[in-house]
């Protein structure tokens, strides 16, 4: 046992400030772990969307993509065509650009083929942190690093399977987020919820 004593704070981190949806997302979903393959491709597609803008744009958009992706079902988005991403340009609730819708179908066939060899899309992320969430111990958020080997690796797994808007540093904000890795700051309560959440379950493989 270390003789240094704990001296945290109990207070959140700063990035979500007072907006009360993003203190919920804090709160209730970032850094929980996530082990469903459905929702970690709607997570993964929802972080690209973010590449140049903040996550509480997306975020508030969140439910409007579910509508206008068909509640980010795989098999139908793998279908759209010319007319669909015509209408989707069209769609004032999401962000309107053309690479970015073209990515989430992209992204829905390369998860399709995925599944297609057997292997839990899950296990497959969870891989690169051996199976178990890299608890962070940041005191401040200019400690956070915005990628890390891991995620560098990941970045350039799935591209290899045919992932696109997956760079570093889109796949680190999308491991925090599903808790891959755990990056509430030391003093606030959510990362010993989170860490005690690391604890009790096992991770898929």
């Amino acid at each position: 046992m270390s003789d240094t004593p704990d001296t945290r704070v109990a207070e959140r981190c700063g990035w979500c400030g007072s907006d009360p949806q993003y203190v919920e997302y804090h709160d209730r979903i970032w850094g929980r772990p996530v082990s469903d393959d459905r929702e970690l491709f709607e997570k993964l597609c929802l972080d690209g969307q973010q590449a140049g803008l903040s996550w509480i744009t997306i975020l508030r958009k969140q439910a409007n993509y579910e509508a206008a992706f068909d509640g980010f079902d795989p098999e139908r988005i793998a279908r759209y065509d010319a007319d669909k991403v015509a209408s989707l340009l069209k769609n004032p609730g999401i962000i309107r650009n053309r690479l970015k819708v073209e990515s989430i179908i992209r992204n829905a066939r390369a998860y399709l083929a995925f599944q297609e060899t057997g292997r839990s899309f899950s296990g497959f992320l969870w891989s690169f942190v051996e199976h178990r969430p890299i608890q962070g111990a940041w005191r401040s958020l200019d400690q956070v690093p915005t990628t890390t080997p891991e995620a560098e690796a990941m970045s350039r797994a799935l591209k290899k399977q045919g992932f696109n808007f997956v760079g570093p540093t889109i796949v680190y904000a999308f491991m925090q987020a599903v808790g891959l890795v755990n990056d509430h700051l030391w003093h606030c309560p959510q990362h010993a919820v989170c860490a005690e959440l690391a604890g009790e379950r096992p991770f898929p493989r």
